[in-house]
């Protein structure tokens, strides 16, 4: 009786290599690159992609309704890709239907030169 109450897991992440989030980045439709960790990450030593807006990952749910408005897909990015995959099931819970994730975060980003 009790498992008619059970929670729908939240859906698996849409992952995106750096080479797919730079093809995307100058495509038509750009996607908003959301980075979810703290400001001082943000600033801190590996930056972060240009133009991406930073939203730490507990500040998410105060700003949803402001990332989700302009109605842009959106790239999730962190330093690896936990907090940002995270993110991605909090906005795909909340409805949003284009959210991907940068798979290996900053981190990856770097390793590849990316600026």
């Amino acid at each position: 009786m009790f498992g008619l109450f059970r929670r729908k897991p939240p859906p698996e992440p849409v992952w995106v290599d750096v080479a797919g989030l730079r093809a995307q980045m100058s495509g038509s439709e750009a996607p908003l690159v959301l980075d979810v960790r703290g400001a001082d990450e943000f600033v801190g030593p590996l930056g972060h992609i240009e133009g991406a807006l930073n939203v730490p990952l507990p500040d998410l749910p105060a700003q949803q309704h402001a990332i989700t408005e302009a109605g842009r897909p959106i790239v999730c990015v962190c330093l690896t890709d936990k907090r940002s995959a995270a993110a991605a099931a909090q906005l795909a819970a909340a409805g949003v239907s284009q959210v991907s994730v940068l798979r290996g975060g900053m981190k990856a980003w770097r390793e590849t030169g990316a600026p």
